[in-house]
């Protein structure tokens, strides 16, 4: 029987999608070695001489040297910005309505970084903006972070995946030179990232947000003097669907206010 690998693929990630908003550990790298070894085990119909799984990854590394490149030259928010809309080598910019790059202010010391945009933020071009986008926006208002005052909001993918799927690894690699470009222009003194994919995507971790949650990790970027604090918190789409985990976001959250004390950058304007 012929393994139907990338649909397979797309089952899994639509199932460890809802495994992960629901609070399961995901190891991915753990799914992709299951992958690799039912398509190795399988019998081709018709003998090729290379694997169809080749031509993805060297399109990809292409990409990811060109989005260096692209990212290399941007030296202000605009140009960095321009070199986006530009840049043509991920497959989910065909499919997406707009490229949404950033919200907030430029000079902001606190940066939050999510997943990537869904069906709202397609649609107006700009980051958490649907119901999950304003229940950030309380969860910010809460410890004196604004989105017009104090705070810059960004993702780690800047183009809406179908059906609102994960963004792959190699979706992820080809943005992730902008995202470190962008992370330098902004030069923030702590970043909040929202769920599970942005903080493996940025730390290199393996465990779930539930495990990566309440922690500090040090994020090192080139054309940055220091580490910079980074503190994982729920996705809020993942707390409208379990508000019984607030508590532990309302934990989280006075834990980065305290490190914003500790930093000498705590908003002005608390409650």
């Amino acid at each position: 029987m012929q393994l139907d690998a990338s649909n397979l693929r797309r089952q899994i990630s639509a199932l460890t999608a809802w495994w992960e908003g629901a609070g399961v550990d995901i190891d991915q790298r753990q799914i992709d070695r299951m992958l690799q070894a039912l398509q190795s085990n399988q019998t081709p119909e018709t003998p090729t001489t290379a694997p169809a799984a080749e031509a993805p990854k060297l399109k990809s590394s292409k990409g990811i040297a060109q989005a260096k490149a692209f990212a290399e030259r941007a030296t202000t928010l605009e140009t960095l910005r321009d070199a986006i809309l530009q840049f043509d080598g991920c497959e989910l910019k065909e499919g997406a309505n707009k490229t949404v790059f950033a919200d907030g202010v430029a000079d902001a010391d606190v940066m939050v970084i999510g997943e990537g945009p869904g069906r709202d933020e397609d649609r107006e071009g700009l980051p958490f903006v649907g119901r999950a986008g304003q229940l950030l926006d309380r969860m910010l208002a809460a410890i004196g972070l604004s989105r017009t005052e104090n705070t810059y909001i960004t993702n780690v993918n800047f183009w809406r995946p179908p059906g609102n799927r994960n963004p792959t690894e190699n979706e992820l690699a080809l943005c992730r030179p902008f995202v470190d470009k962008h992370i330098a222009l902004i030069k923030p003194k702590l970043i909040i990232v929202a769920g599970a994919v942005p903080a493996q995507s940025l730390l290199g971790a393996t465990q779930g947000i539930t495990r990566l949650r309440g922690q500090k990790f040090d994020l090192s970027i080139a054309g940055m003097e220091k580490a910079i604090p980074v503190y994982p918190i729920f996705h809020p789409a993942y707390l409208l669907r379990r508000p019984a985990e607030k508590a532990k976001a309302w934990a989280d959250l006075l834990n980065i206010l305290a490190a914003l004390e500790a930093l000498g950058c705590a908003p002005d304007k608390r409650p």
